[in-house]
């Protein structure tokens, strides 16, 4: 039994599937902080010019 647990422990520290799922993780977030900021700033552009066009109107 104490083999067998630490064969699996060394067996998961020996295989790469940990370090590439970190990775992607990473990689996901920076994406997704990348997609907020633009919407973000878009938002804000879109937001600025209907208030200059309603001023405009007004």
């Amino acid at each position: 039994m104490k083999k067998s647990i630490l064969r699996s422990v060394r067996n998961f520290l020996v295989s790469e599937d940990g370090p590439t799922a970190v990775e992607y993780a990473v990689m996901l977030a920076l994406i997704v902080i990348v997609c907020i900021a633009s919407v973000s700033a878009v938002g804000s552009n879109a937001n600025a010019k209907f208030n200059k066009v309603r001023t405009a109107l007004s």
